[in-house]
């Protein structure tokens, strides 16, 4: 009897150990890097005011969307991330406010947090190149400017001393009013320091990061076919690559986050077959009828442009804030038909943003993004008539870009 029990000790032991090396390498592929350079779209909880705001005053955002990593989930939609206020001046009558802040944290819905090391950025093609002109840029809200109450742009490098933020803004503090960010307004947070995370389960949504070496490396090869990207094609997200993803994304009418993300690889032309997401096909984020869905994020993104639009077609036409025609003009029917068409397709964005964003009846979303492409085809039918701005006409194409994912008949 002892025999055998010394016989069957060593197998034990190797069982024992086979079974622990099983569990730490399923855990190993279960922890996830989220690179250096990604961006996190959120929204704000509280207000930011430059006038009150003090440095050291933490802030909570929520991520928009849940985001994943090639093909787990890693941060939920719902998620908090800390803002930090590193710098604030109030403004003065010579001045515009500034705030200056910082992102901490990360916590999951379950309460797990993740230190980061992640600064304030822009999806905004122009914001995001004046805060890329030069390296090492710190970056701030500026009172004033901009359409979420306040500008957001570099002021200097991040070796310089506070005092010298004031110095590198120059004119763009002359308005003199305060940083004003009402609570819910989207911001995008940029990782300056790679951050690893655990998955949580296979990820179907439009907003998953891809990472892997092959994928990066086709992504690489379509941007250089296009003249986007210039450097080695290596299979590694660095800042080269991902400012080129950006400014693809900037001229497609996407949200430029500098991401690879799904719709991104969708145009580029690189199939990932992860997830619920398939390359040239119907499926997106789980979704069963034949048309797409946007995300939460790329939703609002399309009713804050949808609005801006109806904003300028009232400038355009001399309306007051009350929808009050100017008694000196002589309009035409293709003037007003315009308008009805633009301020119906700005209702129906918000209505689909609401859909987008509460439903989860996939295919009733999906409808209604049909909805919304009759809506947008209103106003290509007005516009056979009218007489917009080039302004109007360049900012109405770049909202058909978005429609046209919904809809890839829609050109």
């Amino acid at each position: 009897m002892q025999q055998l029990t010394q016989r069957l000790l060593p197998r034990a032991a190797w069982s024992l150990a086979l079974s622990l090396c099983a569990v730490s390498t399923v855990a190993a592929q279960n922890r996830l890097t989220l690179p250096a350079g990604s961006v996190i779209l959120v929204r704000t909880n509280t207000t930011l005011e430059s006038a009150t705001l003090t440095q050291g005053q933490t802030f909570e955002t929520t991520v928009a969307d849940s985001l994943g990593i090639d093909e787990y989930s890693v941060i939920p939609a719902g998620s908090r991330i800390r803002g930090v206020v590193t710098f604030a001046q109030a403004a003065t009558r010579q001045q515009s406010g500034v705030v200056e802040v910082s992102f901490d944290r990360i916590t999951l819905p379950n309460g797990t947090a993740y230190p980061i090391v992640g600064r304030l950025t822009s999806t905004d093609p122009e914001e995001r190149r004046q805060i890329e002109s030069s390296a090492d840029q710190r970056v701030v809200l500026v009172g004033g400017r901009g359409g979420i109450g306040a500008a957001i742009a570099g002021a200097g490098s991040t070796r310089s001393s506070s005092s010298g933020i004031l110095g590198a803004l120059g004119q763009l503090l002359s308005e003199g009013r305060n940083v004003s960010v009402p609570s819910g307004t989207p911001l995008a947070v940029r990782l300056d320091q790679a951050v690893t995370l655990r998955g949580l389960g296979r990820f179907r949504g439009n907003s998953a990061v891809f990472t892997s070496t092959d994928l990066i490396r086709a992504a690489q090869q379509a941007l250089s076919q296009q003249n986007y990207y210039r450097g080695s094609v290596n299979g590694q997200l660095d800042y080269a690559t991902q400012r080129a993803l950006f400014q693809f994304q900037a001229d497609r009418g996407l949200t430029a986050t500098g991401n690879l993300d799904v719709r991104t690889a969708e145009l580029l032309g690189v199939t990932t077959n992860l997830g619920g997401s398939v390359t040239g096909g119907s499926v997106i984020g789980g979704g069963t009828a034949s048309g797409r869905v946007l995300s939460a994020a790329q939703a609002s993104d399309l009713r804050r442009y949808a609005t801006a639009l109806l904003t300028r077609e009232r400038t355009e036409l001399g309306l007051t804030s009350l929808g009050r025609l100017d008694n000196r003009r002589n309009y035409s029917d293709s003037d007003i038909e315009l308008w009805f068409a633009v301020s119906a397709f700005n209702d129906n964005v918000s209505l689909y943003e609401q859909l987008v964003r509460v439903t989860g009846n996939a295919n009733g979303t999906a409808y209604a993004g049909t909805a919304l492409v009759n809506a947008a085809r209103r106003v290509d039918s007005a516009l056979m008539s009218a007489r917009p701005s080039s302004t109007f006409r360049n900012a109405w194409t770049q909202i058909r870009s978005q429609i046209s994912y919904i809809d890839s008949n829609y050109r």
